[in-house]
C-alpha cells in the first residue's frame, strides 16, 4: 500500500466526486488556503509504511500564509499561531527542545510523523467552512488504512473531534495518546503536562522503532 494508490482509490468513489466538484469550485471563486499544490503536502514526506506517529488536527488555518499543508504547521516567516506556541512549550517542558523561532513542522513530518488535518481546506478568514463537505470521509478512510497496518503506530488526538478517531483505532496494536486541544482555550485542561513526545519516543522504543528527533531547527 502506498498512498498514492489510497488516494487514487477514494477519487473514484462518489463522495470524493462532488467533495471534488465543490473544492474546484470555491478555489475558482474564494481565497481558499492551503494554496492549491499544498492540499496534499501531509502526504509528500514518507509512505504509509514508513508513517511512525499520526497527529490529528481540525481544518487548515484561515488567514494569509499559514496553511501549508501539515496539520498544526505554517511556513517560515509567519508568525507562530496560538496553538503551536503551546505544542512547543509542551515539548520543551516534556522532552528539552528549544522553542523553535518558526513554526515549519516539515522536520517532524521529514521523520514519519503524519500531520494530517481532518478537513483539508479552508476559506480565508472562515473556519470550518468545509468542514462537512467530504474531507472527513476521506480522512477516516486515510486513518482507517493506517489502522490496518501491522506495523504498530501512535496516533496523537488533541481536542475532542480528534479523539472521536479513537473509536477508528485498533488500541491493541496501536498507542494512542489523548489530551485536550493546545488551544488557549483548552491547553490549561490537561494537554500541558500531557507529554505527548516522551509517551511517543517511549512507545517507539519498545517496539523497536527508532525514536523521533522532536527538534525544530
Amino acid at each position: 500500500m502506498d498512498f498514492k494508490t489510497l488516494i487514487n482509490q477514494e477519487r473514484k468513489l462518489p463522495y470524493y466526486q462532488q467533495l471534488e466538484s465543490f473544492v474546484n469550485q470555491e478555489y475558482a471563486s474564494h481565497t481558499i488556503y492551503p494554496p492549491r499544490n499544498r492540499v496534499f503536502h501531509c502526504f509528500n514526506f514518507k509512505d504509509y509504511d514508513d508513517i511512525k506517529v499520526v497527529i490529528i488536527g481540525q481544518d487548515p488555518y484561515h488567514e494569509e500564509h499559514q496553511a501549508n499543508g501539515l496539520a498544526f504547521s505554517v511556513e517560515r516567516g509567519v508568525q507562530i499561531p496560538p496553538s503551536l506556541v503551546n505544542v512547543y512549550k509542551e515539548a520543551h517542558d516534556d522532552v528539552g527542545i528549544d522553542i523553535p523561532k518558526h513554526g515549519d513542522l516539515s522536520a517532524w513530518a521529514h521523520q514519519g510523523v503524519l500531520l494530517l488535518n481532518t478537513v483539508l481546506t479552508v476559506q480565508a478568514h472562515r473556519a470550518n467552512s468545509h468542514k462537512d463537505k467530504g474531507w472527513e470521509t476521506f480522512t477516516n478512510h486515510i486513518i482507517e488504512a493506517m489502522n490496518q497496518r501491522e506495523k504498530p503506530l501512535v496516533f496523537i488526538l488533541w481536542g475532542r473531534q480528534a479523539i472521536d478517531k479513537a473509536k477508528m483505532i485498533d488500541q491493541s496494536k496501536h498507542y494512542v495518546i489523548t489530551s485536550p486541544h493546545p488551544s488557549p482555550l483548552s491547553a490549561y485542561r490537561g494537554f500541558f503536562g500531557s507529554k505527548p513526545f516522551s509517551r511517543t519516543n517511549a512507545f517507539l522504543k519498545s517496539q523497536g522503532i527508532e525514536p523521533i528527533d522532536w527538534r525544530i531547527r
